[in-house]
C-alpha cells in the first residue's frame, strides 16, 4: 500500500505517428497494462500544453530540437505536442488502467516547460505531488512511460530529491535520445540513487 505506480505520459503525440513519436513508444502500453494490476497506487501524468507553449518551434520560428535560452535556462524547442483538447493529447487508446485514481497534468502554464510530474522547469513551481503522495502514505514511486530521458527522467528524479524511494522500469519506457540525453539521463538517475529494475521484478 506504500508503493505507487507513476505512468508518464502514455500519450498518443508520443507514440509512432504522433508529433513527437517517441521510437517504439507503443511498445510500453502492454508491459504497463501487465504491470498495474499489481499496484494499489496508480496515477498518470499527461503533458497538457495551450496553443502556442514556450516550448514549441512553431512559437519561436525556430526548427523543431533546437535549443534555446528562455527565462528558466535552456530550452529544447519541440515540435507542436499534446495540445490541449486535441488527439495527440489524449491518453492512448490501448492503455487499460481503469484503478488509476488520478491525473496530473502538467506543461499547462503557456510561459514555462515541464517534464517533471513534481516540479516545472523553472524549478520553482511545484505540481503538488509530493505532498499528496505523503498525505496518503507512499513512500516508494514507481516510474514508467515516455520519454525515459525526458519526463521519466525527471520525474524520478524529483521523486527522488523530494524523499521517495524511487525506481525507474527499465522495459516499461522508451527514449527520445537526442544529443546523448539517454545516456545523460541514466548517468543522473544512478548518480541520484534512483534504482533501475524490470517489470517482471514486480509481478507480485
Amino acid at each position: 500500500m506504500s508503493s505507487l505506480l507513476l505512468v508518464i505520459d502514455v500519450q498518443n503525440d508520443f507514440l509512432p505517428g504522433g508529433a513527437l513519436a517517441v521510437p517504439h513508444g507503443d511498445e510500453v502500453i502492454a508491459v504497463i497494462n501487465a504491470l498495474a494490476p499489481h499496484f494499489a497506487n496508480v496515477l498518470l501524468t499527461q503533458d497538457w500544453h495551450p496553443p502556442g507553449h514556450v516550448s514549441f518551434a512553431s512559437t519561436h520560428a525556430r526548427a523543431p530540437f533546437e535549443t534555446m535560452t528562455l527565462a528558466y535556462g535552456t530550452q529544447i524547442l519541440w515540435p507542436d505536442h499534446c495540445v490541449q483538447g486535441t488527439r495527440g493529447a489524449a491518453f492512448a487508446k490501448g492503455l487499460a488502467i481503469s484503478r488509476a485514481q488520478g491525473v496530473i497534468r502538467k506543461g499547462y502554464h503557456a510561459h514555462t516547460d515541464s517534464y517533471s510530474a513534481f516540479m516545472e522547469a523553472d524549478r520553482e513551481t511545484r505540481t503538488g505531488l509530493a505532498g499528496m503522495l505523503r498525505e496518503r502514505g507512499i513512500t516508494a514511486v514507481y516510474c514508467c512511460g515516455l520519454a525515459t530521458d525526458f519526463c521519466v527522467a525527471w520525474s524520478a528524479l524529483d521523486a527522488r530529491a523530494a524523499g521517495f524511494e524511487t525506481y525507474l522500469i527499465d522495459d516499461a519506457c522508451r527514449a527520445i535520445d537526442t544529443g546523448g540525453s539517454l545516456a545523460q539521463a541514466r548517468a543522473a538517475l544512478a548518480s541520484a540513487g534512483v534504482t533501475t529494475v524490470r517489470s517482471d521484478s514486480l509481478h507480485r
